[in-house]
């Protein structure tokens, strides 16, 4: 679970800081850099998997064609930074599995991890790109005793089920300059406290954190599994219509792909005996808050090797996937992932009103809050440990959120940053993107920066025509840190 982002020098986001929780919405107007957030939550995960530089291609790649990482970097047309740098505290799980199948106890569950990477042009050869070179790692426990303030949106007992072990004032993953050539070393600590393992960061290909893959270093290996679990949604209409043959992954992928594969799972997987009935009623049952929806199926066709989900509405006979509109899909995705226990982790998505009525938003928004962990209890299998953010640009989206809303402003700053060419840091006057809280909730409550009701008036009510009212953005939440 990722609870504290902070970046600064990756696109237009600079020295930016925020708390996340269970669910967390970010809304404003075009521009601001919104879709930023999840592309340096994409960059991150992609890194816990990838080379480096593999990591910079695949975000928001154009079809596969390499590009130079500079673009990464923050640019005001003239200068760009040297460097970015990321910061992260996140949740891990207590035990983790390595890529061998050996289980192993983990030290500590709550983590701070920092990178920061630099960027080296080409040389004269202008065929050849620049790269990314690794330049700091580490990893650290946060101490127990700092989690009440750090996670004030969760129970008592959500945080004593989470928040295990106490390595404090011991690094996991360290960086240092070397005594003999002042180069960048970074040391691998292990959980037992033998001595540090030392590797030069310049030459690096990977993170430390991408390389671990033995339980001998459990802790970082958590870090690792949790980053990699960190999905992005983009729900393409044409891959969830399409039948799944038997061999399919029976897990939906990031667009949508294998509904039916992972609901024909998740109807014959139950213990101690399936019961295909009950679960396609469960889903339908979530389906049943948006549209019309009676019951629900997937049909196997051993002739063909196929299984097609279908759906009856009202009267009518069974249709297949193909035939229902993208709004329905894409309601009927999140209800299947909402339904799977073996789904944990963070799972962000941009813009889940599109393809839904306006009247049928409130449904949306509560189906959202109910993937995320409740953070009233500890987490277990009814409770799985999930976290949602979305994005946004639906006003009637807006107005259903309270403690979740993180209202993007794009603000002129003077801020010192690492330039390409300068040894000191610049002062440099330029826009940069501002999530800030609803006033009196739990984040403004920690960083006293909330915007008020009134400041987000002009957004709620434009266009002109669609004016909404403020009355209900203060819906009480269904539970401590959740809020419609």
């Amino acid at each position: 679970m990722l609870t504290r982002l902070e970046v600064s020098g990756f696109k237009n986001l600079i020295d930016l800081k925020v708390d996340l929780g269970p669910f967390n919405c970010i809304a404003g107007p075009n521009g601001t850099g919104k879709s930023n957030v999840f592309d340096v939550i994409h960059f991150l995960s992609l890194l816990a998997e990838h080379p480096i530089m593999e990591a910079a291609q695949r975000v928001r790649s154009d079809q596969g064609r390499p590009s130079d990482p500079k673009e990464l970097l923050w640019t005001d047309g003239t200068r760009r930074v040297s460097e970015m740098r990321f910061v992260v505290e996140m949740i891990v799980s207590p035990a983790v599995t390595d890529d061998f199948g050996r289980a192993e106890r983990v030290t500590s569950t709550f983590l701070r991890y920092e990178l920061r990477l630099g960027y080296e042009p080409s040389s004269a050869d202008l065929a050849r790109l620049g790269r990314l070179v690794l330049r700091h790692e580490s990893l650290h426990a946060i101490p127990h005793s700092d989690a009440e303030a750090r996670l004030s949106w969760a129970s008592p007992s959500f945080r004593d089920a989470v928040v295990l072990g106490d390595r404090a004032g011991k690094a996991f993953i360290s960086t240092e300059k070397s005594d003999d050539d002042g180069v960048d070393v970074i040391d691998v600590h292990r959980d037992a406290g033998e001595r540090p393992r030392p590797s030069p960061a310049r030459t690096a290909p990977r993170t430390i954190v991408c390389t671990t893959t033995t339980a001998s270093e459990p802790t970082i290996l958590a870090a690792r599994r949790e980053m990699q679990g960190w999905r992005m949604l983009a729900l393409e209409p044409t891959a969830m219509r399409s039948p799944d043959p038997f061999a399919a992954v029976p897990s939906i992928e990031p667009d949508g792909g294998h509904m039916a594969a992972a609901l024909y799972r998740l109807a014959h997987a139950g213990e101690p005996e399936p019961d295909p009935p009950r679960v396609y009623a469960t889903v339908a049952s979530r389906l049943a808050r948006l549209i019309d929806a009676r019951e629900l199926r997937v049909d196997r066709d051993d002739r063909r090797d196929l299984l097609t989900l279908e759906l009856r509405q009202g009267t009518g006979g069974f249709l297949p996937a193909r035939s229902l509109s993208d709004g329905t899909l894409r309601f009927l995705a999140l209800s299947i992932l909402d339904a799977d226990p073996d789904i944990e982790g963070l799972v962000c998505m941009e813009e889940p009103e599109n393809g839904i009525h306006p009247e049928r938003l409130p449904a949306m928004v509560e189906l959202l809050q109910e993937i995320a962990v409740d953070p009233s209890e500890a987490p277990g299998p009814d409770n799985p440990l999930r976290q949602v953010i979305v994005n946004t640009h639906s006003p009637g989206f807006v107005q259903l959120q309270h403690h979740a809303l993180l209202f993007a402003r794009a603000v002129k700053l003077s801020v010192e940053l690492p330039i390409e060419g300068h040894e000191a840091p610049l002062a440099i006057s330029t826009r940069v993107l501002r999530l800030r809280p609803l006033s009196g909730t739990w984040r403004d409550e920690r960083d006293h920066d909330g915007v008020g009701k009134g400041e987000i008036l002009a957004y709620l009510t434009a266009p002109p025509g669609a004016q909404l009212s403020l009355e209900e953005l203060s819906v009480e939440p269904r539970a401590v840190g959740h809020a419609n």
